[in-house]
């Protein structure tokens, strides 16, 4: 250890007064040596070397001393040559000191100013990066738990709890951040497990009253029996076969044999707008058709919530004045059963916004009182829908009760033999392929897009979700690239599955030696990729046979592969992670982040990772799981804030690349306590 460092010089007594009595040389040269015999080895520094503050004041006995500046004598004149050279260089160094400061005194205003805050710049970064290792040292535990929201914020959906003259329409510039955490209702328990939950839910898990189950109108809402704790859905009954006839009755205005003909028609993917809770979608499930099912917010009795409760694909969206986050040409169906949209409103807008989204050959189905209307105000209505989707190149192909099906053109010259005075085709520069929340256009969108291709001449499903070397080629990729995306994320969901296995089935009796049981099929069953990328996560899961739904999401801030995403006969949605996820809370057993926080912290955002991870928290279900792969000290600050959070979290090596980690969490499940 080092020595504790002084400054000046201590215990020096300077004499009263300096004698003016003249010794002569002789005599002081005889002191001299007398007073150097005394000391005797004490000092054996020589003469001539000593400071001239230990020569002043050598003699502290006597009260006085020597004079060293008196000449005549050859050491006197060493003195004086010593402490002239002595001077000469003090003068030199306050010399160059003054000089130095005179410099920066003439430095102009605007250098001070940048060198000061570029000075305070680095001292500001300084004390911050300190003070964040001070915080590490001391470990996670001083890191404070957000409390718990209030019991009103059970169903809280940012961004589409503010009212006005459209109802609940998404505005996030209104809305202040929680910094809290969701807990669930007071008897919330854990649904059941897939495919069990399909059709029996908890009645506490979801807001809704007996009332309105009674009261619903719509053909799917009418499918549920409500008793104290559960509500069953009876599209799976034998006594009840309501969906299953209809989608028939589509199936044959199609001109297809039956629902189950629907893929080799092209049909994969359907739109079904104010889906009920779900029945319709559930039902084409065991045809293969992933149905994707929206509705505007509601705060109870809501069909997005009962409809995830289920374990079905839903999400909180609207066509009221916003379109979709939704890539153009996405979805070969558009299903609407009484859900409540008017299509004559909004001058045919509302029209163009579900031809964008259809791709070229797909199906528009719509159920409604209107198609048979009676009187002169509701065949007016009728009528301005016929003639504007005739406008939009649209084919009536049949009409059966309150149920028309139409069906988009195939080829784009359609639109050059329209009447004058038809709705304009949208220009390039606003042709967007994938807007995000963007006003409704008055143009005919995706007739720009390279990836005008008719659901006929697409591939079938399975085999869609391998698009062939000129469908990649559109989207600027190269097969061998799909392919080495595709073995990686087979070996990760591998991965993926052998570390919750023992997690999740921890209490599983196993003797010695033996492995750990394979995990079920239907561990999880909804599923957020938060970072999908080419939705290779998403093909990979299905390939093992997991019995799950996946909602892919591109984020603004990266590459939008979304309409790839789409083309593969999956679904996804654009969206910015610094806003909430339009959905209600405890819908996701598995949230997926690979790469986010590379991507979304990589540049200065307006939200943290924290605020990230609360909403995060909010769409987890009790007892769900996040994943997290990213780089090393990315995943370290991530694991730093899940004690924040509560969560139950682990970091996991890859024994592949020493540059990112595994981050595993689990949301545990807290009861709220009657007050």
């Amino acid at each position: 250890m080092s020595r504790p460092l002084h400054r000046g010089v201590s215990g020096i007594r300077v004499p009263d007064s300096i004698h003016d009595d003249t010794w002569d040389s002789q005599s002081k040269d005889k002191s001299e040596k007398d007073d150097f015999d005394k000391r005797g080895s004490s000092d054996h520094t020589p003469l001539a070397l000593r400071s001239p503050l230990k020569l002043l004041f050598s003699d502290k006995e006597n009260g006085f001393t020597s004079d060293p500046l008196i000449v005549g004598t050859p050491r006197s004149c060493f003195k004086l040559l010593l402490f002239s050279l002595k001077f000469s260089l003090v003068f030199i160094v306050v010399l160059a000191l003054v000089g130095s400061f005179w410099w920066t005194l003439n430095l102009s205003a605007s250098s001070r100013v940048r060198v000061y805050h570029g000075y305070r710049r680095l001292q500001e970064k300084l004390v911050s990066d300190l003070l964040d290792i001070g915080e590490i040292s001391r470990g996670v535990s001083r890191w404070k738990e957000l409390e718990s929201c209030s019991p009103e914020f059970e169903n809280f959906v940012p961004c589409f709890n503010v009212s006005d003259d459209n109802g609940f329409e998404r505005k996030c510039e209104y809305e202040q951040r929680q910094n809290c955490l969701v807990l669930p209702p007071m008897n919330y328990k854990v649904p059941l497990r897939w495919p069990t939950g399909k059709d029996v839910i908890w009645v506490a898990n979801v807001k809704i009253t007996a009332q309105e189950v009674l009261s619903s109108g719509s053909l799917t809402k009418r499918m549920m029996m409500l008793d104290e704790e559960q509500i069953s859905f009876r599209s799976a009954s034998h006594m009840f076969d309501g969906v299953e006839d209809y989608s028939h009755q589509i199936a044959e205005m199609i001109g297809l044999r039956n629902e189950s003909s629907f893929i080799q028609a092209g049909i994969r993917t359907v739109l079904d707008i104010g889906c009920g809770y779900g029945s319709f979608g559930a039902h084409l499930l065991d045809s293969q058709l992933l149905t994707l099912c929206i509705a505007n917010y509601e705060p109870s009795g809501s069909q997005v919530q009962l409809t995830l409760e289920r374990g079905l694909p839903a999400m909180i969206a609207s066509f009221t004045s916003k379109q979709l986050p939704c890539p153009s040409l996405s979805f070969d169906m558009l299903h609407c059963a009484r859900c409540g949209i008017d299509w004559d409103q909004k001058d045919g807008n509302l029209l163009i916004e579900a031809d964008r989204l259809l791709r070229p050959g797909g199906y528009f189905v719509w159920t409604s009182p209107l198609t048979n209307a009676r009187n002169k105000e509701n065949q007016k209505r009728w009528n301005f829908v016929h003639d504007f989707t005739e406008n939009l190149c649209w084919d009536m192909l049949s009409q059966q009760d309150e149920t028309v099906v139409w069906k988009k053109a195939s080829k784009k010259s359609c639109y050059a033999s329209r009447k004058r005075g038809s709705r304009p085709l949208c220009g390039r520069g606003f042709d967007v392929e994938s807007p995000y929340y963007r006003e409704l256009q008055n143009c005919i969108g995706g007739t720009q897009s390279s990836r005008w291709i008719s659901i006929e001449k697409r591939g079938k499903w399975p085999s869609r979700a391998n698009l062939n070397k000129n469908e990649l080629a559109i989207h600027g990729l190269l097969p061998d690239e799909i392919a080495e995306d595709s073995d990686s994320w087979k070996a990760v969901v591998q991965n993926y599955w052998s570390l919750l296995s023992p997690l999740i089935f921890s209490d599983h009796p196993k003797r010695p030696g033996d492995e750990d049981p394979s995990p079920p099929y239907n561990m999880f069953r909804n599923v957020l990729d938060m970072n999908a990328n080419f939705g290779g996560f998403n093909s990979a899961l299905l390939q093992a046979r997991k019995s799950v739904w996946v909602m892919n999401v591109v984020s603004i801030s990266g590459p939008n592969y979304l309409p790839l995403i789409h083309d593969r006969g999956f679904i996804g949605i654009l969206h910015d992670w610094c806003e909430p996820f339009p959905t209600y809370p405890r819908t996701y057993d598995l949230v997926h982040a690979a790469g986010l926080l590379s991507l979304e912290f990589s540049q200065p955002r307006r939200c943290t990772m924290l605020d990230l991870f609360i909403e995060i928290d909010r769409l987890l279900r009790p007892e769900g799981w996040f994943i997290i792969r990213d780089t090393v000290p990315l995943v370290e600050s991530a694991r730093a804030l899940t004690t924040q959070l509560k969560w139950e979290a682990r970091v996991i090596e890859i024994e592949s690349n020493s540059e990112e980690k595994l981050l595993i969490c689990q949301k545990p499940f807290f009861k709220r306590h009657a007050s």
